[in-house]
């Protein structure tokens, strides 16, 4: 945990990494408090509205009954489980048992369709899924493309088992309630993330099991030394990214604080102050799309939600957001940033430093963090860079899965590159200035476009697609595809609808171009690269207006 002080300088000072050697995520999140006294792990809310408490107790004989199942399916150590699971107790209890036998974790996000699953299953070899009878169909249609897939395991079969799957229910009733972790190295494989880039195919990020201990420090900074008496932790992100995973779930579990589990279909700003007053929510992260949707509440106060500490992350927090915080909710909005090969590095705390509008923050106590100039050397202050961070570091992944050239591409000497640009202050903090990369952040999402213009070339409308973000008030950024026809094709409205409704079913709804515009051909470079940088400029003032 991070050290109590009055002053930045006196807890970074104080700070020091204890990286055991044998760490494993699942014996120090839930097996060791599963001591018999009831602790409440999840407060569970589903979407009938019923609301279940699971203990530590519990929530550990469920993780044990599940991996006594896996090992049963011939699951063994470094084999690779996909989860493919909402906010609910069984997800979590799917990443424990991953890391009790020692399996790497493959989080999906339930809003992925058939084209971004068959990738990520299939990049990884996942051997067996963990989801439920909503989302098994997917996965049903895909399974002559997925070899490796064994088998899944599905909550809420039902009673008509088909062939080759596993029933939740019944397949735990049959297992013991008793396993142990394996003494896993922190340095062993625990958990890939699939990350988006800017070209060509989506990149996993292989973290060890170390890397829960890494994020505990950038948690416990912005929000305010967490953890405090009578915390409780919500977010409204899935626990499939590494917001929702790794800056909520597994780092309140760590500290035997419990997590209100509840997956919003859509994002309802009344509905989660409702919620987050009715369960006494203290902490939570929420994205700044969701803030800027919250503002628009009126009287945000009269919903009785009581925070001890907001922290967000993903897109700069501006001074309306970080003022209107103040107004409803008494408190400083944190700002933290990272990515997934690389998280919570950066971040405010207001206990002991002032927030400055528009700055990330200083660097995570334990982090060395830069902006380096283009050979890797350390640039002089309010000077443009990339933000790097130094290895070897805790959070840091340990390799993109089965892609060495891309690992290699990410280092510059010891310094991980984000491809962010930014600038540190003389004073130490840290300011965004843009992506050197073309990642679409829209909605709070990561989104890269390589992966959308894939999908949009399987239409059979389109010769040919470029994908950028194009300013929006409240997304950040709009999602923008810039198509080319095949010829004889016309273009009208409805053949708009179609191209949006296509990429909606084969990749996910926040992945859909808002806006889709048709050119006579796309800006390229003399090797063939479409020139993204040139559509953005040519249509960011269309965009704002």
């Amino acid at each position: 945990m991070l050290p109590q002080g009055k002053t930045y300088t006196e807890v970074a000072s104080q700070f020091q990494w204890k990286i055991p050697h044998r760490f494993n995520i699942a014996q120090a999140c839930c097996e060791r408090w599963a001591d018999g006294s009831g602790r409440i792990a999840l407060i569970h809310i589903d979407p009938l509205s019923r609301i279940t408490s699971l203990s530590f107790d519990a929530l550990n004989a469920m993780t044990n009954r599940l991996a006594n199942l896996l090992v049963a399916q011939g699951i063994n150590q470094g084999d690779r489980i996909a989860i493919l699971l909402s906010q609910r107790p069984e997800a979590a209890a799917a990443h424990l048992a991953c890391q009790k036998i020692g399996a790497i974790a493959v989080p999906l996000f339930v809003l992925f369709q058939t084209d971004a699953l068959r990738y990520r299953l299939s990049d990884s070899g996942a051997r067996l899924i963990i989801t439920d009878k909503e989302n098994w169909p997917k996965i049903d249609s895909l399974k002559a493309d997925l070899p490796n897939l064994a088998t899944a395991v599905v909550v809420d079969l039902g009673p008509k088992e088909s062939c080759g799957l596993i029933d939740w229910e019944r397949g735990l009733a049959k297992s013991s309630d008793k396993f142990f972790a394996i003494p896993s190295l922190a340095d062993d494989p625990a958990l890939i993330i699939y990350t988006s880039g800017t070209t060509g195919s989506p990149k996993g990020a292989l973290h060890a099991q170390r890397v829960l201990l890494g994020h505990l420090p950038g948690v416990e900074f912005p929000h305010e030394f967490f953890p405090q008496t009578n915390d409780l932790f919500w977010t409204p992100a899935d626990w499939a990214w590494i917001g929702g995973l790794l800056d909520v779930l597994l780092p309140s579990l760590y500290h035997g604080v419990p997590v209100l589990a509840h997956r919003m279909a859509k994002f309802d700003p009344e509905a989660a102050l409702h919620l987050m007053a009715q369960h006494k929510v203290r902490n939570s992260f929420l994205p700044p799309t969701a803030l800027k949707i919250m503002r628009t509440v009126p009287n945000p106060r009269k919903f009785g939600a009581r925070f001890r500490s907001i922290g967000s992350g993903g897109e700069s927090l501006g001074t309306e957001i970080l003022a209107w915080g103040q107004e409803a909710f008494n408190l400083t909005i944190n700002e933290f940033y990272g990515q997934t090969e690389c998280n919570l590095i950066v971040g405010n705390c207001a206990a002991i430093m002032p927030v400055q509008p528009g700055a990330m923050g200083k660097a995570i106590p334990g982090h060395e963090v830069a902006v380096v100039d283009s050979n890797g050397a350390i640039a002089a202050d309010n000077t443009l860079g990339e933000i790097a961070v130094r290895g070897p570091d805790p959070v840091m992944f340990l390799n993109y899965w089965q892609n060495d050239a891309a690992t290699k591409a990410k280092f510059r000497g010891k310094w991980l590159l984000t491809g962010d640009m930014g600038r540190k202050d003389s004073d130490g903090y840290f300011h965004y200035i843009g992506r050197s990369d073309d990642v679409i952040t829209t909605a709070g999402y990561r989104v890269g476009p390589g992966e959308v213009e894939d999908c949009l070339l399987k239409h059979p409308a389109i010769a040919m697609a470029a994908v950028v973000g194009l300013p929006d008030a409240v997304r950040t950024e709009s999602i923008t595809a810039f198509v080319v026809l095949k010829s004889g094709v016309t273009s009208d409205d409805h053949l708009v609808q179609n191209i949006q409704n296509f990429v909606k079913e084969r990749l996910a709804a926040h992945a859909y171009p808002r806006r889709v515009e048709f050119l006579e051909s796309l800006p390229m470079t003399a090797t063939g690269k479409i020139m993204r940088r040139d559509l953005r400029d040519r249509y960011a003032a269309s965009a704002k207006s």
